[in-house]
């Protein structure tokens, strides 16, 4: 089955999450579970954990259908030791929340080396952030997302997720999503078959698309390879719509969250179900 969704909203609760999603015709999401633009926030109460499992339950919802994404402040391969604990302190709160409102899986950007260390030294903070957070939470898989390469950014290419993921202990608690904005801008073409194709055989012989958690279904307003992160409504940007048919009938993407994050949310209902037409 497909997970079919969009990053939907968590004002007023996060119990109102399921109840957004369920609203555009979603099978499946992508939340925050607070605030992300602030570092911490207090731990969910009893009754905020409650009121989500019982929306999960009432709009059909199971955890595998949901993607939630941590602050983009988190810097996990942060060079300075000050930035490195915070992000890792931030990162570790924000598995647990996942762990609390009962689901399996966080999506986060790796980080960036700033630079002023080299990149294996910061793809190496990344990995030993994972471990210190899978050590400090239990049940949710960190799943590392894809970028497009602008500034100092970490996880443009495969190699750098396959160098973070290789060194993370428990491999039955660590996987990626791509983006295929990211994607496309960092200089994977996936307009045609040929070369998404391509691109997914590549990830299978590095990494293996076992470790594919989820998907990010976005279009891209800027040309190939321009490492420049701005998504497009599907079908309206450099990509275009083949890319979205071929992701829907692929068999890899069963059973994983492929979430819009596209930037017309009225357009959200309409692009959901474009993307379950393409697998009748």
């Amino acid at each position: 089955m497909k997970f079919i969704g969009a990053h939907v909203s968590i004002s007023g609760g996060v119990d109102l999450a399921p109840r957004n999603a369920k609203q555009i015709g979603a099978t499946g999401f992508a939340m925050f579970t607070k605030n992300q633009r602030q570092w911490h926030a207090p731990k969910l109460s009893d009754e905020q954990v409650r009121l989500f499992k019982l929306s999960m339950q009432e709009c059909g919802y199971e955890p595998k259908q949901v993607l939630p994404h941590d602050s983009y402040l988190i810097n996990l391969g942060h060079p300075e030791h000050e930035g490195l604990e915070i992000s890792r302190s931030a990162f570790i709160e924000e598995m647990q929340r996942c762990e609390a409102l009962g689901l399996d899986r966080l999506n986060f950007h790796p980080g960036a080396h700033l630079k002023k260390i080299s990149v294996e030294q910061s793809l190496e903070r990344v990995a030993e952030s994972i471990n210190i957070a899978l050590e400090n939470s239990s049940g949710v898989t960190a799943v590392i997302e894809n970028t497009a390469g602008q500034g100092s950014y970490l996880g443009h290419s495969i190699d750098h997720l396959l160098r973070i993921i290789e060194r993370v202990k428990d491999h039955s608690r660590v996987g990626y999503c791509i983006d295929t904005c990211h994607a496309f801008a960092a200089g994977y073409d996936l307009r045609n078959s040929e070369c998404f194709e391509a691109f997914f055989s590549e990830l299978d012989q590095k990494i293996g698309l076992q470790f594919l958690k989820g998907m990010h279904l976005n279009d891209a307003m800027k040309p190939f390879e321009s490492h420049v992160d701005r998504h497009d409504s599907i079908g309206s940007g450099q990509i275009g719509m083949k890319c979205f048919e071929m992701i829907a009938k692929a068999p890899f993407t069963d059973d994983i969250p492929l979430i819009l994050e596209t930037p017309d949310e009225s357009l959200w209902a309409e692009e959901i179900q474009t993307i379950k037409d393409f697998i009748v």
